[in-house]
């Protein structure tokens, strides 16, 4: 397959579709089913699902039982059948059938000129306005049965799973309507029996907040199950007679809204999404109560399999996928990630002072994000203690390649916000251990090296360290996760040591946020926001290796990547395990054209687009980092809390993993499956 089609990558197109219903006209409806599957089939679509009883109409009441109606719908799902021969898309299409002495109100799935399995609804709902009793017998404990109409045989029961042959994690439950409203759902059973891609077919006419309820159901089936969840309900052209229709259509993966289409629209509607079975194969092995569940269950599904054949093409991506994963684009959700995401390290602070009786704490301050940010917090920790903002002993350490800019910011910052601040030069001390060691910037040559570097930074954490021993306070620790994950800090007597670190679980791109977010919620004084803001705009260095006239300052993306890149491979590293090619291949959605999704509300206007090339260059640089070389750092990181949902590198917590390993089976693969 292409590296560009979504199949390569562990994606199946869905679709949630409705039709304009003609009611008790089989013939139409069946003609309008058609339409709608040729065109799902030119968009590659594995898997359309149909409102409830779409072929009859859903809101026909006696009607249901006369002959020449039923005759006319076994004729029209033939037609169906017939015409679906040529067609990728498996089709789910709602029904009432005869079987035995009764009928059932069912979802005939077919596929490929064939009926792969009939499903009846196990729940009539019969109260308020429904009177499903009256019409349809119940499916539930139907199991192992086939059913007979117009020539065509199928397996017919409430015990049917319908599994791709050809495309792993696609494996298909059918539920109707009522069947999602009920405490124990068949979809739960279905989900623990094996299916991913879960499918309700829905007659549901609309009331004043039905559609809540309906969207709340879905996306709780959908996260409970851990799977992609279908929904379709009847529309336009149904019965008025005592009800009305809104056609409410909706995708949801892992609990998570994909797409739902427009509701009350006069004609049908295709609802499309790609949903990820990678993503809830994932996550099923990940969570292994989700397999506890299932082994105290004794239900026994047939499995019903068929060859999808999909495409291996370039198909386009029907998918948002965020450019920031730990910084959603919707400013609502932003503005609470980051409220929790800030009193989260505000509380576990507070907490670890409170346990160990300790009024002060001590913080390095150079003046970038991260320090910028730990300061803050420890400001809102010793706040919230009711201890004076002198307790916090905050330093600033210049050293070789300190810029007046940040100098004159971490000075601003200190003084708006109260604390007791001193500025410690390391120059001398630092010049001094590297003459004692034999470094050549000792004898007056400029070696920039990695020890250069290092004396610096460990220099500034020693003296952290014991002028907390000296005023019996805790150091707080800045360094973030990206910096973690990268190995992009100074171990042992460096800045990856700390007593308490706030900033452990918070990626880089998501502290930028933080602070935004503390401006504009008006956390501190008006001069302490200036000076943040000013904070914000300065470009990303650590500062050690001096720049000589007219050069750029050092900077750190330059040697790790973009963080924007790395934190989005880190995400999907580290809460989903997925494959280096298949994070390469949703880069590519997210970055590729800045015109293209949406921004992070109050982003820079200066923004970057990145090809597959760039992509695959700055992947590369992090799996050797983060699977072969920097787990050492984070076996011995300090205690600090996990904040986001994306996970933490604490060896206590979300990552255990051995100091000692290699990066080959993840750079095998994005060597074998990335072009270059």
């Amino acid at each position: 397959m292409s590296f560009h089609s979504i199949y390569a990558h562990g994606f199946a197109r869905v679709a949630a579709c409705v039709t304009t219903s003609h009611v008790a006209d089989p013939t139409a409806n069946a003609a309008a089913v058609l339409a709608a599957a040729k065109d799902c089939h030119a968009q590659s679509v594995a898997v359309a699902v149909f409102p409830e009883l779409g072929l009859s109409g859903y809101a026909i009441e006696d009607l249901v039982k006369q002959d020449p109606l039923l005759d006319a719908v076994e004729r029209g799902l033939v037609a169906v059948v017939e015409a679906s021969s040529s067609l990728m898309t498996v089709l789910i299409v709602g029904a009432p059938l005869r079987f035995g002495n009764r009928i059932y109100n069912c979802a005939v799935v077919i596929h490929r000129g064939k009926i792969l399995g009939v499903v009846p609804k196990s729940y009539l709902p019969t109260y308020r306005e429904f009177y499903e009793g009256r019409h349809f017998a119940s499916g539930a404990g139907i199991v192992g049965e086939m059913v007979a109409f117009g020539g065509l045989h199928a397996p017919f029961g409430v015990d049917l799973l319908f599994a791709a042959e050809d495309v792993p994690g696609l494996t298909i439950g059918v539920e109707i309507c009522e069947d999602m409203w009920i405490p124990v759902t068949p979809a739960s059973e279905l989900a623990l029996a094996g299916a991913s891609v879960l499918i309700n077919l829905s007659g549901s006419p609309i009331t004043i907040g039905r559609a809540r309820s309906r969207a709340l159901l879905c996306q709780s089936t959908s996260a409970r199950c851990l799977a992609a969840y279908v929904y379709s309900a009847a529309g336009a052209g149904e019965s008025t007679t005592d009800l009305a229709w809104d056609g409410q259509t909706s995708i949801y993966e892992n609990g998570v809204l994909l797409a739902e289409g427009e509701r009350f629209r006069q004609g049908g509607q295709i609802t499309l999404a790609d949903v990820d079975l990678d993503l809830l194969r994932q996550e099923r092995a990940l969570m292994g109560t989700f397999d506890d569940n299932r082994r105290q269950r004794e239900a026994f599904f047939r499995k019903v399999g068929f060859a999808l054949k999909p495409p291996a093409a370039d198909i386009g991506f029907l998918r948002k996928v965020e450019r920031f994963p730990f910084v959603p684009s919707d400013e609502s959700l932003l503005e609470q990630d980051c409220y929790e995401a800030y009193n989260i390290q505000v509380a576990g602070l507070v907490q670890r002072m409170r346990a160990t009786g300790t009024k002060r704490v001590v913080i390095g301050v150079s003046g970038g994000l991260d320090s910028t940010h730990a300061l803050i917090v420890a400001a809102k920790a010793v706040d919230l203690l009711g201890l004076p903002r002198e307790n916090i002993l905050a330093y600033t350490m210049p050293g070789f390649a300190t810029g007046s800019d940040s100098k004159t910011n971490a000075l601003g910052l200190m003084t708006a916000l109260q604390t007791s601040w001193q500025e410690l030069d390391i120059r001398t001390t630092a010049t001094q251990m590297l003459k004692d060691i034999g470094h050549p910037f000792g004898k007056g040559e400029k070696v920039y090296d990695v020890t250069f570097e290092n004396v610096q930074a460990g220099l500034r954490t020693d003296y952290l360290f014991r002028l907390a021993n000296h005023h019996g306070g805790l150091v707080i620790g800045t360094g973030d996760l990206s910096e973690l994950a990268l190995g992009w800090c100074t171990y042992g007597v460096g800045d990856q040591m700390a007593h308490y670190n706030v900033n452990a679980g918070v990626p880089k791109t998501l502290i930028q946020h933080l602070i935004r977010w503390v401006i504009a919620s008006k956390q501190f004084s008006d001069d302490v926001n200036q000076t943040l803001g000013s904070i914000l705009s300065a470009e990303i260095s650590p500062e050690l290796v001096p720049a000589e006239p007219g050069e750029k300052p050092q900077s750190t993306e330059a040697s790790v990547g973009p963080y924007e890149l790395q934190d989005f491979n880190l995400f999907y590293t580290l809460r989903f395990g997925m494959r280096p090619s298949k994070i390469a291949f949703m880069a590519l959605q997210a970055w590729k054209d800045v015109a293209q999704g949406e921004w992070p509300p109050a982003f820079p206007t200066e923004r970057k687009a990145y090809d597959l090339k760039e992509i695959r260059r700055w992947l590369e640089v992090f799996l050797r980092r983060f699977f072969a070389f920097s787990q050492f750092k984070r076996s011995a990181m300090p205690n600090g809390p996990k904040v986001s949902a994306g996970g933490s590198l604490s060896p206590r917590g979300d990552w255990r993993a051995p100091s000692d390993s290699s990066a080959a089976a993840w750079l095998e693969d994005l060597e074998r499956n990335v072009p270059v």
